[in-house]
C-alpha cells in the first residue's frame, strides 16, 4: 500500500492578493508522484475545532506542492496564519487526475471560476510540452479575486479574464469569455469551479458537439471514499468526488 499521509513543512505561504493565498510546502514523500487535477486533504489544525480535514486541488508539484486557496472560512484562516517553518499533516497526492487531450486535439480551453483555477497550472506545465494551443478563460467575483497568471502566460496560455463586477477584465461571468474560444480548431475542454458554472459549460460542449472534463469542488470529511459524504449524481450511478473523481468527463455529471 502507498504511504499518503505526510507530516509537511511549510517552505512560504505567500498572500498573493487580500483573499488568495499560495503554501508551499516541502514534500519530499510525493511531489514526484503528483499528477495534474489531485489534490490534498490538510489537517489545518491539531486540536477538534475545526474537526474534519480541508481538500484542496494541487496548484503546482515541482520543487515543493503548492495550494492556491480563498480565505473563506475558519480553516482557511488558520491556514493562512500558518508561517514558514511549521509543519502541517496532509493526506495526499488523493484522487483521479486529468487524462490527456484526445488524440487530434489543436486547442485546449480550460474554463475556471474562482479558485477552480488551482489545478490548472499543473495541467498547463504536462500541456505546454505538447503543440497545443491554450487558452485559459478565468471567471473570478472581482480584482481581490484575480491574482498574477504569469506562470500561466510563460507556460503558453493565452488567458482572459471576466469578473462579476468588471474590476478587472471583461464584466460579467466566465461564459462572457466564450467566444474566445476558436471554434475552428479541434477542441478539448477541461473545467473547474462552481456547479451552475460547470453546467454552462456542458450545454457549451453539448451545443458545440465538444468533449472535456471536469473537476469538481465538494466538502469531504474522509477525503479517501470512505464516509460517501462527498456523493455526486452521475450517468453511471452515484460516486464520490475524493475517491472516484474529482475528475469526471464532463457529461457523465448530472447537475
Amino acid at each position: 500500500m502507498i504511504k499518503c499521509q505526510y507530516t509537511c513543512s511549510i517552505v512560504k505561504n505567500q498572500k498573493m492578493t487580500s483573499r488568495l493565498f499560495c503554501l508551499s510546502l516541502k514534500a519530499p514523500g510525493f511531489v514526484q508522484r503528483v499528477l495534474p487535477g489531485q489534490f490534498v486533504h490538510v489537517r489545518v489544525a491539531n486540536g477538534l475545532k475545526p474537526f474534519f480535514r480541508r481538500p484542496f486541488s494541487i496548484f503546482r508539484a515541482q520543487k515543493t506542492v503548492d495550494i492556491l486557496y480563498d480565505v473563506v472560512g475558519l480553516g482557511t484562516r488558520i491556514l493562512s496564519e500558518k508561517k514558514k517553518g511549521e509543519s502541517i499533516d496532509c493526506l495526499g497526492p488523493l484522487g483521479i487526475s486529468f487524462r490527456l487531450p484526445p488524440p487530434g486535439t489543436k486547442q485546449v480551453v480550460m474554463i475556471a471560476g474562482g479558485v477552480g483555477v488551482a489545478p490548472f497550472l499543473a495541467l498547463t506545465d504536462v500541456l505546454k510540452k505538447e503543440k497545443y494551443q491554450l487558452v485559459l478563460l478565468y471567471g473570478a467575483r472581482d480584482k481581490d479575486h484575480v491574482f498574477s497568471l504569469k506562470e500561466f502566460r510563460k507556460n503558453g496560455c493565452q488567458v482572459h479574464i471576466a469578473t462579476d463586477d468588471g474590476s478587472h477584465g471583461v464584466k460579467g461571468r466566465v461564459s462572457a469569455l466564450f467566444s474566445k474560444i476558436n471554434l475552428k480548431m479541434p477542441t478539448y475542454i477541461y473545467t473547474c469551479g462552481p456547479k451552475p458554472m460547470i453546467k454552462c459549460v456542458q450545454d457549451l460542449t453539448r451545443t458545440q458537439h465538444l468533449s472535456g472534463q471536469a473537476s469538481l469542488e465538494e466538502v469531504m470529511a474522509c477525503g479517501v471514499g470512505v464516509c460517501l459524504g462527498c456523493s455526486i449524481k452521475t450517468t453511471k450511478g452515484f460516486r464520490t468526488v475524493c475517491h472516484d473523481g474529482p475528475v469526471f468527463d464532463l457529461q457523465e455529471i448530472i447537475l
